[in-house]
């Protein structure tokens, strides 16, 4: 990745639509960003990457997409955003550099690829890791604000037409929140909870500052701190390291009638441990955009919980996150082009 070059030839491997190719071309004029629409499936709706499931190539098309993203340089999305064809991609083209994965999480795509040593050295894989950070900040703060002001009860109330005695609601400036996980997501969480009037502390593992953050609490330390905070805003990737971290060990320290939020990956929770501290109101509320499985099953206590707030992982579904895809992509190989490290490189041990 040393050094600088004068081209990049690009490959748009997923549905972009036609005025962000061009912004791409404005923002980066030393790319070649070649694209045909005519063998991408089309979106359904925003941020919509694998596109319609209906669509399907002739031989002949399939053969053409095939050709062009094995002349590459680089690729804007993983090609059909399947590891599969990720793999087949990777081996025919020995000339490709980089890949950027629109997901967030692309690294679990990388992974799934099976790739060798020497490829995942050759290619370098970004990801869109950052640029979600602000609508998933904002669930976080939603599903905090949702359990302090005691939402499953007013609903309740509502609707039986019940107005019952006042109650007290609890007030984010007076609470502690722990953000597990101070990436972009986790650091625009921080920033927003602050700016409420909220105690702030993240865990990290480099020990880093991070701005709006009160106290940085090592993960071996994670039992120790969860007994002393309000709510856990829950923002890491799923990797072997995380998977599991907020298990039943954690959830039996938290301080009774904790908040969750959860806008990273699922897997970082244990569920069935979740849903006993949710019995017995350790956890008093759950604000939960990811899930272990997803689609989440049918028969998963969770959707009938009456603490439990089940979204179907679309907070960070926006109508401008494509563009800011694109702009991500457009500073990246700018970087790329100069020499400079690429943001959001994709760890290719743990492959987050």
């Amino acid at each position: 990745m040393a050094g600088t070059d004068s081209r990049l030839r690009v490959v748009v491997a997923v549905p972009l639509r036609e005025e962000l190719c061009r912004l791409i071309e404005e923002l980066e004029p030393r790319i070649e960003l070649v694209r045909d629409h005519a063998l991408l499936p089309p979106m359904r709706g925003p941020a919509d990457w694998s596109g319609d499931p209906e669509f399907v190539r002739t031989p002949e098309q399939q053969e053409a997409f095939d050709a062009l993203v094995d002349s590459a340089d680089a690729l804007f999305g993983i090609p059909d955003v399947t590891a599969s064809a990720l793999a087949r991609t990777v081996e025919a083209n020995p000339g490709l550099r980089w890949v950027m994965t629109t997901a967030a999480g692309g690294g679990g795509t990388v992974k799934a690829a099976g790739l060798d040593r020497g490829a995942l050295d050759r290619v370098v894989f970004t990801t869109s890791a950052g640029v979600h950070g602000g609508p998933l900040a904002e669930f976080a703060v939603f599903g905090v604000i949702a359990g302090a002001k005691g939402l499953p009860r007013l609903l309740a109330d509502q609707s039986t037409r019940t107005w019952p005695d006042r109650w007290e609601m609890r007030q984010v400036d007076e609470m502690t929140v722990l953000v597990v996980g101070l990436g972009g997501i986790g650091a625009e969480c921080a920033r927003r909870f602050a700016a409420l009037g909220a105690r702030v502390w993240g865990t990290t593992r480099s020990g880093e500052p991070v701005d709006h953050v009160e106290r940085l609490v090592p993960l071996d330390q994670l039992v120790d701190a969860v007994a002393n905070v309000d709510a856990i805003v829950v923002t890491l990737p799923g990797t072997a390291q995380t998977h599991h971290l907020i298990d039943a060990e954690v959830l039996a320290a938290v301080k009774p009638g904790a908040i969750i939020a959860s806008v990273g990956r699922g897997t970082v929770i244990d569920e069935e441990a979740l849903l006993a501290a949710l019995d017995d109101e350790r956890i008093s509320f759950a604000a939960l955009d990811v899930f272990e499985q997803e689609p989440l099953d049918g028969s998963s206590p969770l959707w009938a919980h009456p603490r439990v707030l089940v979204s179907p992982h679309t907070a960070a579904l926006n109508s401008k996150e494509e563009e800011r895809i694109a702009r991500r992509f457009a500073e990246n190989a700018a970087r790329l082009l100069d020499g400079e490290p690429l943001r959001a490189v994709v760890d290719t041990v743990e492959f987050y």
